[in-house]
């Protein structure tokens, strides 16, 4: 299919062939029939995409700040890497798009159906694009006297509609709108439509003149300098109820032209991006209040409502962002004059053949409002993988599985670096970036279909680098192919999960491996070494500041990423198992009562069969200035020590040495050399898989520990 993207390092925008994406759980398969370009929010993006490295990091100095510590922490290799796989990551274009359902995905039977025309909204979701996978609760219906070119103005409806919920203007309010380009536009007759007076401010006399037809009462040109007079003049000296603020400026005019003709204790909504320098002496002498209008609406940055299907209860949230989507749509199947008119709003219309040119115009050819992309009603076609008969031999023909930032800055350099690999097919859920990385990292084939991966016969290893609920159930399915795999920690999310891995692995030609790259460090081989010549037990003590993640990320969510104690906390559960030599007998565990409702603080205590102890000690209370991992182990009267794998500590009969790294080296390349020699050469896995089960029920201990407060024998 194409879909228009752009180069978020070089800002080159292009209408590019990528593989289509695949429908999933909870989402819809549209095919697009219209798209509109935001001038305003995309024209941002484009340029700030267009800027040079130095532009973008002296228009974000909040990364600069993250970028300059993650390299004194972690070394300047691993953070260059880092930002250049999130510079070479695809920027899909378009969020306002409409279209006809093609397939629909588990979950939504009822709610939509195969041919349905809907409008669908979201940033890297609505996209420019052929084909588009968008969750339920960013879709709806689109009636039959909508067209597609007016349906696809939905979410920019939805915007200016809960700006407008913001604002709570009621019957007969007299409310400023200042700047009426597209938004403001929309704005104007929302306000109209619900009783309320709009007033069209701007520097654009045909705007202006625009807005009057389109439902404002009065409209005046700020050039003029007499907007303040006029405002007075329709309130009896008063002045308006409400202010919109709508324009795009680096300015901060707005919120000074918003003071000057604003009541006492009027209500300021902010939906533009504008400069935010306010007279501080004007709102405080009339106590005006400000609020900033968040996207379309209540359930916007929410991934439990957008992605996970949770609904708020309409008694609390009537008008969540799924609802302004729909409410705007029902606006415009209306009779005139009650209807939201958007066709007198669209100035361009470009086939999708065209969206380069249609880019140089909304960034400054020509003046325009609402450009819209037309579709090829036939859907691109999409033929079904076809695999070659003949199984690899002698060496590691590889699939992966996902493509996230970690993978593209991490696991894929190591990857194409080895011999004897040969990277076979990439597959991700975004089309755009399988496309992308697997020709920057030389794949033979790259596709949003996993099964052109787990079925295909050419292919006798795979990789699997997704969120953690598929895990489990990709390693089994790659397991039952006879392939061997290596997943990406955690192995799984249940004791269930596990049992289905075991299962496929008794009847599999393959191994499995899990992503401990920890335990193939070079200084955690000399660490087990040394302790492996000492006489047991140990006593192992390892510390980890791990630093916060925020609350709403996917990594907390019980069904996706099972929280941190899962996902990570593991890396160390395996590592004290492989420091220990022992089986691990026990495992107690207390949390911080941290009340923020996500579990990030905890100490572990592990028992081990030869009598060894260990305490993890996990904290996201920290600075990471300190260093994010301390080991350090005692057995038979000596004592190692790593300090984030940038130093390592022997002390013996009252003599320490120390040796230094300039960069850390958390063996990840080894680990992924062991992995695919395994596979080439026919040999037995890496590591052995019992003890890989072992540390993974371990960890789901701590889980039960916690829950119950007793300790768990294993």
């Amino acid at each position: 299919m194409r879909q228009v993207i752009q180069s978020r390092r070089t800002g080159k925008l292009r209408l590019q062939d990528v593989p289509a994406p695949k429908v999933r759980a909870g989402h819809l398969l549209v095919q697009t029939r219209a798209s509109l370009i935001s001038a305003g929010t995309e024209r941002m993006a484009v340029e700030f995409a267009s800027k040079t490295i130095a532009g973008k990091a002296k228009a974000r100095p909040d990364l600069v700040k993250k970028v300059l510590a993650k390299a004194k922490r972690d070394g300047v290799g691993a953070t260059l890497r880092a930002v250049l796989a999130r510079l070479d990551e695809p920027l899909p274009l378009g969020y306002s798009a409409a279209g006809k359902v093609v397939a629909l995905g588990q979950g939504l039977e009822g709610a939509f159906s195969v041919g349905q025309r809907v409008a669908v909204a979201g940033a890297g979701l609505a996209n420019h694009a052929e084909l588009n996978v968008v969750p339920g609760s960013l879709a709806a219906a689109v009636a039959d006297s909508v067209g597609d070119e007016e349906a696809c103005f939905a979410t920019m409806g939805a915007i200016a509609m809960h700006s407008v919920r913001n604002l709570d203007a009621g019957l007969g309010d007299l409310v400023a709108v200042i700047g009426v380009g597209l938004l403001g536009q929309l704005a104007c007759q929302l306000l109209s439509l619900a009783g309320a007076r709009p007033v069209a401010l701007d520097y654009n006399p045909e705007r202006l003149g625009l807005a009057r037809r389109l439902g404002a009462e009065a409209a005046f040109n700020l050039a003029d300098g007499g907007h303040r007079k006029a405002v007075s003049a329709l309130t009896g000296g008063r002045g308006c109820d409400g202010i919109l603020i709508s324009a795009a400026t680096a300015s901060s005019e707005p919120f000074e032209v918003a003071a000057a003709i604003a009541r006492d204790r009027a209500r300021i909504c902010m939906v533009g991006l504008t400069g935010t320098a306010f007279p501080y002496q004007e709102f405080m002498k009339k106590e005006l209040n400000l609020v900033v209008s968040r996207s379309y609406g209540p359930g916007r940055y929410d991934d439990d409502f957008e992605g996970r299907g949770v609904k708020y209860p309409p008694g609390w949230v009537r008008w969540t962002e799924s609802e302004n989507l729909a409410e705007c749509l029902r606006l415009m199947s209306l009779d005139p004059p009650r209807r939201l008119d958007v066709r007198s709003l669209t100035t361009h219309r470009f086939p999708l053949s065209e969206a380069e040119t249609a880019y140089r115009l909304v960034g400054g050819g020509e003046p325009s409002l609402g450009v819209v992309l037309t579709y090829d009603d036939s859907p691109p076609a999409s033929p079904p993988p076809s695999f070659p008969a003949a199984e690899p031999q002698g060496q590691c023909s590889l699939g992966i599985i996902g493509a996230g930032n970690f993978a593209r800055s991490v696991l894929l350099p190591e990857l194409r670096k080895l011999k004897g690999v040969h990277l076979h097919t990439l597959s991700t859920r975004r089309g755009a970036s399988a496309e992308q990385a697997g020709r920057a990292f030389g794949f033979a084939h790259a596709g949003a279909d996993e099964t052109a991966v787990l079925e295909n016969p050419a292919i006798n290893a795979v990789l699997i680098a997704t969120r953690h609920d598929s895990h489990a159930e990709l390693t089994a399915r790659a397991l039952e192919a006879g392939k061997s795999v290596l997943v990406e920690k955690p192995l799984a999310l249940s004791r269930e999960e596990i049992n289905r891995v075991i299962a496929a692995r008794q009847g599999s030609a393959g191994f499995f491996q899990v992503g401990f790259n920890r335990r193939h460090a070079p200084m955690a081989v000399k660490m087990r070494d040394r302790l492996a010549a000492t006489p047991s037990p140990k006593f192992l003590l390892l510390r980890i500041n791990a630093g916060a993640v925020a609350k709403d990320s996917w990594v907390h969510a019980p069904g996706e990423g099972g929280g941190r104690i899962l996902g990570e906390v593991c890396h160390f559960v395996d590592l004290a198992r492989f420091f220990a030599g022992s089986t691990i007998a026990s495992v107690q565990a207390q949390a911080a009562n941290a009340g923020a409702g996500s579990l990030e603080d905890v100490i572990i205590a592990m028992r081990f069969e030869d009598g060894g102890l260990a305490t993890v000690a996990y904290t996201a209370r920290g600075d990471e200035a300190l260093g994010k991992e301390l080991f350090e182990a005692y057995a038979g009267g000596g004592a190692v020590a790593i300090d984030n794998f940038r130093s390592l500590t022997i002390a013996s009969g009252g003599d320490r040495k120390s040796e230094t790294r300039a960069t850390q080296d958390k063996g990840f390349k080894a680990s992924l050399k062991a992995f695919t020699d395994a596979v080439a050469n026919g040999g037995p896995p890496p590591v052995d898989e019992t003890e890989l089960v072992e540390t993974s029920v371990a960890t789901l201990a701590v889980m039960e520990s916690l829950r119950s407060g007793t300790r768990i024998d294993l």
